[in-house]
C-alpha cells in the first residue's frame, strides 16, 4: 500500500518538500543559536576577553578531557540562553497597543524564513528522473519573490515601534523604515546587473551559470560590494544599527519587549543574516559549486558534498557579518542616508548602464546557459 502511495509523483513532491522544510527550519534554528555563541567568542577575542566558558549541565564536567573542553568552548551557552528566554516573565506594559504589540515580533521573524524557501542550497540528491532538487520552491522569479518578502520585514519593526507607545521605540521604528527603504533600492539595483549577465531570474540557473562560466563576483565586483553593504543595513547590523542605537535609543524598537517576544526579534535578526549570507553565496559566490566541481550531483554523497560546500561559504559570510560589527563604529544617521542615496544608488545605476553596454558590445555574453 505504502509503495503504491509513494509511487505517485504528487505524493513524492509533498513528502520531500515537507522533509526539506523541516530540515531547513531545524538547521537555521541551530545556526541562529550558535551564531550568537560565535559572535560572543569573536567579540571576546577582539576585545582580549575569554567569552562564555562556564555554562554546562553538572554531569558534563565529570566527563574526562572532553567535558571541560566542551564547557570552555561555551557549547552549552545557547541552550542556557534559550531556557532563559522561555522562563523569563513575559511582561506587557499597560500603555501599549496590545494586539499590534504582540503581532510585531511574528511579522519581524517570518519573512526571514520565507526567503530561504527559494535558496538552492545544493544541486540535487542522486541522479535520474527521481532526483530531488535541493531547493524548497524552485521559482522562475525567485529573486523577485525574495525582494518582495524581504520588504515585509520592516513592517514588524515599524509596528513594534508604533505599538510600544513610547518615544524611543517610535524613533527606532521610524529610523528603520527610512533605512531599509533606502538600502533596498541599492540592493535591488545591484542585482539587476547579475540578471543582465545571466539572462534569468531563477536562482538555480544563476548558480548553474556560475558553475559553467565562473563566479559572478569576478564579473560584478561592484554589484557584490553594493549588495554586501546593503545587507548590513537591511539586517540592522553595525555600522548600520540605527534602529537600535543602545547609546541613543536604549534599545530602539524592542525597548519595551521581554521574554519570548524579544527573543523573536533576536531570532529574526540572525535569521536575516543567514538569509542574506545565503543570497550572496547564491548570486555571487557560485552557490554549491567550486571551480573544479560544477556538475550537478550524480549520487547521494555528491549531493551532500554540494550541500556542505554551500553551508561552508554561508558560514564564511556569517563570520564577516560578525567581524564587521566588532571592528567598525556606527555611522551617524545623516552619513547613513547620504551613503545610501547619494553614493550607492548612483553607483548601482552606473553599474547597470556599464554592464548593459558591455553586453551589447560583446556578442554572445550574457545569454545564460
Amino acid at each position: 500500500m505504502f509503495e503504491t502511495l509513494f509511487s505517485d509523483p504528487t505524493v513524492q513532491f509533498i513528502a520531500f518538500s515537507t522533509v526539506k522544510i523541516l530540515v531547513v527550519f531545524g538547521v537555521v534554528m541551530t545556526f541562529v543559536a550558535y551564531a550568537v555563541l560565535v559572535e560572543r567568542k569573536v567579540s571576546a577575542f577582539i576585545q582580549d576577553r575569554v567569552g562564555p566558558n562556564r555554562t554546562a549541565p553538572p554531569f558534563v564536567m565529570k566527563i574526562p578531557v572532553i567535558g571541560p573542553f566542551l564547557v570552555r568552548c561555551g557549547i552549552f551557552q545557547p541552550m542556557a540562553d534559550g531556557l532563559k528566554f522561555i522562563l523569563k516573565e513575559d511582561f506587557t506594559p499597560d500603555y501599549v497597543r496590545k494586539v499590534y504589540f504582540w503581532l510585531a515580533p511574528a511579522i519581524a521573524v517570518i519573512p526571514a524564513f520565507l526567503t530561504l524557501a527559494v535558496i538552492p542550497f545544493g544541486s540535487q540528491l542522486s541522479a535520474g528522473p527521481g532526483a530531488q532538487k535541493m531547493v524548497i520552491a524552485d521559482l522562475n522569479v525567485g529573486i523577485l519573490y525574495t525582494f518582495g518578502i524581504v520588504s515585509l520585514g520592516v513592517y514588524g519593526i515599524v509596528l513594534a515601534g508604533w505599538s510600544s507607545n513610547s518615544k524611543y521605540p517610535f524613533l527606532g521604528g521610524i529610523r528603520s523604515s527610512a533605512q531599509m527603504i533606502s538600502y533596498e533600492l541599492a540592493m535591488g539595483m545591484s542585482v539587476v546587473a547579475v540578471f543582465l549577465v545571466v539572462g534569468d531570474l531563477n536562482l538555480g540557473k544563476i548558480v548553474r551559470f556560475q558553475a559553467e562560466h565562473g563566479w559572478m563576483i569576478l564579473y560584478q565586483p561592484v554589484a557584490f560590494l553594493l549588495f554586501l553593504v546593503s545587507a548590513f543595513a537591511e539586517t540592522n547590523r553595525l555600522p548600520f544599527d540605527m534602529p537600535e542605537s543602545e547609546s541613543e535609543l536604549v534599545g530602539g524598537y524592542h525597548t519595551e519587549y521581554s521574554s519570548m517576544k524579544f527573543a523573536l526579534f533576536f531570532l529574526g535578526e540572525y535569521a536575516n543574516m543567514i538569509a542574506s549570507s545565503a543570497m550572496m553565496v547564491t548570486l555571487f559566490l557560485g552557490g554549491w559549486s567550486l571551480p573544479f566541481l560544477g556538475e550537478p550531483a550524480g549520487s547521494l554523497w555528491g549531493g551532500l558534498l554540494h550541500l556542505g560546500i554551500f553551508v561552508a561559504k554561508m558560514l564564511v559570510m556569517l563570520v564577516v557579518f560578525i567581524w564587521v560589527r566588532w571592528m567598525l563604529p556606527r555611522f551617524r544617521y545623516d552619513q547613513l542616508m547620504d551613503l545610501g542615496w547619494r553614493r550607492f544608488i548612483p553607483l548601482a545605476l552606473a553599474n547597470i548602464v556599464v554592464t548593459a553596454l558591455v553586453l551589447a558590445l560583446v556578442d554572445g555574453w550574457g545569454k545564460g546557459t
